[in-house]
């Protein structure tokens, strides 16, 4: 089955993710923009094939949940810069993955 609609969805996404290097509101608002639209996302991929995207959804959507928790709880600025950049990092991860997921499910 092909998820070439879904596929676009998420490489838009990750092209997105580039351009984002530095803390601030900005982009930290378009980091969680993206992170929910990958969740919905990855969300309609696991109800259509949930064999080939249920372990993404859970797992790597969990890891993009634990790093945004992260950032949410940081109490100094140092640590929020350095979870701002796992965050991304996580939310990158989590992309490719399931981009990955989609080409090979052709």
């Amino acid at each position: 089955m092909g998820y070439a609609k879904e596929r676009g969805k998420l490489e838009k996404l990750s092209t997105k993710t580039v351009g984002i290097n530095n803390y601030d509101e900005k982009n930290l608002a378009i980091l969680i923009d993206i992170h929910e639209q990958y969740s919905h996302t990855v969300r309609i991929l696991k109800n259509k094939e949930p064999e080939t995207f249920g372990d993404l959804h859970k797992n790597e959507l969990q890891e993009v949940k634990d790093g945004k928790k992260a950032l949410r709880e940081s109490d100094s600025e140092e640590a929020r810069l350095a979870n701002f950049v796992l965050y991304k990092d996580a939310v990158q991860r989590a992309l490719d993955k399931t981009i990955k997921a989609t080409l090979a499910s052709l």
